[in-house]
């Protein structure tokens, strides 16, 4: 053991991490089988900095009508009947996190709040803001119903201080032109953000960290052990000991985690993406066509539009049909289709009552977590590694971490704390 912390997952949450523990004179190796940010969701998600996502997806009104939901409704929802049997004890933690919703948010939104801010002032420290857009986003209607829906959403976003304003008629009238529509109602979110690149930041935050003397190791992590107040990393190379561990793994995190009873119910939230190549914005900041389920980020030379969650499993096969449900929709939507758009799934890792995993294991064993950040890993990136960083130095963090303590979840039938 020679003092080092491994950071297990190079993602944006890993990459952020060891980026903060750099920063801090930590001796940081960070491991990934796939190079930074290449892995998982964190190359293929959207770009939104939503520091408007304050509550939790469980909700009495999604738990009842979820059936809209559904691929089958043109929803973007989908779970293979194959998986109803492995799926059902995490979907009735779903359920019962639906009634908690109210107080869950409380628990969020201090996080979620100031993302666009912190993430500004993170790219600003490491010379890469260039990265970021802080323009907001736009949420958009159409239909009878449509200032029915946007006022709804309004009076719920001043509920949790979250802005909102006018959208500008120009900019909306453009929108709903290029979507075959008559009129429409948008509202502006001036307090989120949207980035060129994901891929880009996560790469950036794990330069930054490599000129702070930071390591890579290209490798996969098989096992976790505790070994009194260190712990031991097995990898495809053998078995290093380090002074301390974060895992950062996304859905593959439960096994790593399960040696230190600590249960991670994590399931993967398959997204997936089209880019367009090219393609002028209505907008610099990113569209959400609510009623399409639909957000399309600006990014560079290229437009990147985004859907679904499917439940498939973490080792399932991407399902073609989805790529074509999306080009529709955006065909729809008035995008132009040239055949030369590309496509991509990833797994998004998601805890039953979507409230994110962070905290430190049971136990002598400096084990340290930051996962389940479903749709919102790359918003939260900077504000998690400044909760870890604050752990692994034996501060008070700067949020209250108690609700987001897997301990939540029980314990583990793994090998207990040495």
């Amino acid at each position: 053991m020679d003092g080092k912390i491994a950071v297990i997952g190079a993602g944006v949450i890993g990459c952020a991490v060891a980026c903060a523990l750099a920063r801090e004179g930590h001796r940081v190796v960070l491991i990934d089988r796939a190079e930074p940010g290449c892995g998982g969701a964190s190359f293929g998600n959207v770009g939104h900095v939503a520091a408007e996502l304050v509550q939790p997806l469980p909700s009495p009104q999604l738990l009842f009508g979820f059936w809209r939901e559904l691929v089958a409704f043109d929803g973007p929802l989908d779970v293979p009947l194959r998986r109803l049997g492995a799926f059902a004890p995490w979907a009735w933690r779903f359920a019962r996190a639906a009634f908690r919703r109210e107080s869950n948010t409380h628990r969020l939104a201090p996080l979620v709040r100031p993302a666009a801010a912190t993430f500004d002032a993170m790219l600003r420290e490491i010379g890469r803001l260039d990265l970021l857009r802080r323009n907001g986003h736009v949420q958009v209607w159409f239909g009878r119903d449509a200032q029915r829906k946007a006022d709804a959403e309004a009076h719920e976003m001043r509920r949790w201080d979250i802005a909102t304003a006018t959208l500008e008629r120009d900019v909306l009238a453009a929108i709903a032109r290029a979507a075959g529509q008559t009129d429409g109602v948008g509202l502006l979110f001036p307090d989120s953000a949207h980035v060129l690149d994901p891929l880009e930041v996560s790469r950036a935050f794990a330069h930054a960290a490599f000129t702070r003397g930071a390591t890579f190791e290209h490798t996969s992590v098989r096992a976790l052990q505790p070994a009194h107040d260190e712990v031991d990393v097995r990898t495809d190379a053998g078995v290093r000991r380090f002074a301390a561990a974060v895992v950062c793994a996304g859905p593959w995190s439960a096994p790593l985690l399960a040696p230190f009873a600590v249960r991670a119910p994590l399931e993967s939230a398959h997204g997936y993406h089209v880019e367009l190549p090219g393609h002028a914005a209505h907008i610099d900041a990113p569209i959400v066509y609510v009623d399409s389920k639909v957000l399309v980020t600006p990014m560079q030379a290229r437009l990147r539009a985004s859907s679904f969650m499917e439940f498939s499993g973490l080792d399932s096969k991407p399902d073609a049909r989805k790529r074509e449900i999306l080009r529709r929709k955006l065909h729809g939507l008035g995008y132009r289709d040239d055949g030369n758009e590309s496509a991509w799934r990833g797994a998004r890792p998601v805890l039953p009552d979507y409230l994110p995993g962070i905290g430190r294991a049971p136990g002598p064993a400096r084990l340290f977590y930051a996962v389940g950040h479903q749709h919102i890993g790359l918003t939260l990136a900077p504000v998690t590694a400044g909760l870890i960083a604050d752990l692994v130095a034996g501060r008070m963090p700067r949020h209250d971490l108690a609700a987001f303590d897997l301990r939540r979840f029980g314990t583990a039938k793994g090998q207990p704390p040495t």
